[in-house]
């Protein structure tokens, strides 16, 4: 899909001098994907001590053969 975006050229060369990229279109694309999984990781850490467990849970109980 092609899209034309204006794009401050000086952080578009840093980036591509850090990840040592060869396009523009390289150092974009990883861009957006580290960008999706730390909004990702984010939305993992909000759901911290929302899930409720059960305290006497055993996991070690579960591993032992029948």
């Amino acid at each position: 899909m092609a899209t034309n975006l204006a794009l401050d050229d000086g952080l578009i060369e840093e980036a591509k001098m850090l990840g040592k990229h060869k396009t523009k279109k390289e150092a974009v694309t990883e861009a957006l994907v580290e960008y999706i999984q730390r909004r990702k990781q984010i939305e993992i850490l909000r759901l911290f001590h929302s899930i409720e467990y059960e305290t006497d849970y055993d996991y070690k109980k579960q591993r032992t053969k029948k």
